[in-house]
C-alpha cells in the first residue's frame, strides 16, 4: 500500500483500527517501571514485541537500548524512529493505569510510556497497512534520557553502532503538534553547600547555609546576558534548611543555563564556576558544583525537506505545529549531524505528577502523523 497516496482521514482511520492493540501496549509499557538508569525492565518487553513482530537483529546493549530491525526493500538508506523509555519516577511508586474511554492516566505516562508504546506497536501498525517500505527501518528504545542520565542512551548507540543512520524521526508523548528541529545550548547543574560540622551555629550574627546559596544566587543574577544569542539562567529548585529557628547546615539550588550560543552557554558557566570559587575561599564552607547534563546548539534549517516533509503531514491532518528547541534525543542527533525532527503524539495533562493523563482521541493523529511522514521519507528518497 502507498501510504502517500491515502487521504489524511484514511489513514486516521486505519489507525484506530489498532486502538486495542495500541492500548494493551501502552498499559504494559507504562505499568512497567523504568527509572532513568533502570530501565531494563521495560528494555525486556520491548524486545519481546520486537520478536513477535518479526524485526530482525533485535538486541539490548550494555546500557540498556532496546534495537530492533525491519529491512527495506531496497535498504539505500536507514531511517531511525527513537524513543526514550525512561521517566521520571521511583519504582516505589504505584504505576498501575487507569483506562477510562477517552484517557489513560498514570505516572509516565506521557513522558515517555505512550512514545515508547508507539515504537513497539509501529512494526504492526505497518503491516496492518500492508506497508514496506524502501529504506530500512530502524526502531529505538533509547534509555538514560532524563536528567543525570545525560542523553547516554542514544549518545552510546551513536558511538558505536555500525548502523549509519539517513534521518530519524523522535516520539514524544506531549503535546500533539509538537515539531522540534533545533537543539539549544544547555547545561543543568547543581550547587550544594554545607557547613562545617565544627561551625559554632550558637554565636549571635553567624551565617547559615541558605544565607551563603542566596549570595551565590544573587551574583549569578548579576552575570551579564545577551538578548541576541536569546540567552537565560532557570533556577529549577532551591532547598534548604528544617524549620524556623535553626540556622540551615545545608543547601542546594539546581539550575539551568541556556543559550543560541554553545560559546555564551560556555561563558556563563565559567562565570559561575569563579562565583563558586571566590565564595567557597572567603567562607571556609564546602560549596561543590555538579554537572548533570549538557546539550550543544544546533538543527536543520525550517525549509528543510525533513521539516517541510513532517509541516505537510501535520497540515493534512490539520495539527497546528508548535515549533520549538528540544533538549531530548534530538540534540544528541543533531550533534552527530543526522537530520530529525521530534513529533508529539497527543494532549497530556498534569505532565511529570502523580495525575499525569493522556487523551485518546488525539493519539490517532498523532500516529497518523508518524505514519505520514514515514511514508513521505519513502516517496522523495534521501533528505539529509
Amino acid at each position: 500500500m502507498n501510504l502517500s497516496t491515502i487521504p489524511p482521514e484514511t489513514l486516521r482511520q486505519h489507525v484506530r483500527e489498532c486502538r486495542d492493540l495500541l492500548l494493551a501496549n501502552l498499559v504494559m509499557t507504562a505499568e512497567t517501571a523504568a527509572p532513568t538508569f533502570g530501565e531494563a525492565n521495560r528494555v525486556r518487553f520491548l524486545l519481546d514485541r520486537f520478536r513477535e513482530s518479526g524485526l530482525d537483529n533485535i538486541s539490548s546493549d550494555e546500557v540498556n537500548n532496546a534495537v530492533g530491525f525491519l529491512p527495506g526493500t531496497t535498504g539505500e538508506k536507514t531511517v531511525a524512529v527513537v524513543a526514550h523509555l525512561d521517566t521520571v519516577f521511583d519504582p516505589k511508586e504505584n504505576h498501575a493505569l487507569s483506562l477510562g474511554p477517552d484517557r489513560v492516566k498514570g505516572i509516565g505516562i506521557g513522558d515517555n510510556s505512550l512514545g515508547a508504546a508507539v515504537l513497539v506497536t509501529l512494526p504492526m501498525l505497518l503491516r496492518h497497512l500492508k506497508f514496506q517500505p524502501s529504506y530500512n527501518l530502524l526502531l529505538l528504545g533509547v534509555s538514560r534520557s532524563l536528567g543525570r542520565g545525560n542523553l547516554g542512551g542514544i549518545r552510546f548507540l551513536l558511538e558505536n553502532s555500525p548502523l549509519k543512520i539517513d534521518e530519524a524521526i523522535c516520539l514524544e508523548g506531549c503535546p500533539l503538534g509538537r515539531l522540534n528541529y533545533t537543539s539549544v545550548a544547555m547545561m543543568r547543574g547543581e550547587i550544594s553547600i554545607q557547613m562545617p560540622d565544627e561551625y559554632d551555629f550558637s554565636r549571635f550574627g553567624v551565617y547559615g547555609a541558605i544565607y551563603r546559596l542566596n549570595d551565590i544566587i544573587n551574583r549569578i543574577l548579576e552575570i551579564p546576558r545577551p538578548s541576541r544569542p536569546q540567552t537565560s539562567i532557570v533556577f529549577g529548585s532551591i532547598e534548604g534548611g528544617n524549620t524556623f529557628h535553626q540556622l540551615a547546615r545545608e543547601a542546594k539550588l539546581r539550575f539551568e543555563v541556556r543559550s543560541e550560543s554553545d560559546e555564551v552557554a560556555g561563558g556563563i558557566l565559567h562565570h559561575i564556576r569563579g562565583i563558586i570559587d571566590e565564595v567557597r575561599a572567603r567562607s571556609g564552607v564546602r560549596i561543590d558544583l555538579e554537572e548533570i547534563a549538557w546539550r550543544q546548539h544546533g538543527g536543520i534549517s525550517f525549509d528543510h525537506p525533513l521539516v517541510q516533509l513532517s509541516r505537510d503531514v501535520m497540515r493534512g491532518l490539520d495539527i497546528p505545529p508548535q515549533i520549538g528547541p528540544s533538549m531530548s534525543e534530538l540534540a544528541a542527533l543533531i550533534a552527530a549531524k543526522i537530520p530529525a525532527v521530534t513529533l508529539g503524539l497527543t494532549h497530556v495533562h498534569n505532565v511529570n505528577t502523580l495525575e499525569e493523563t493522556v487523551e485518546i482521541e488525539p493519539m490517532f493523529d498523532g500516529i497518523a502523523q508518524v505514519l505520514g511522514v514515514l511514508a513521505g521519507l519513502d516517496s522523495k528518497g534521501d533528505l539529509s
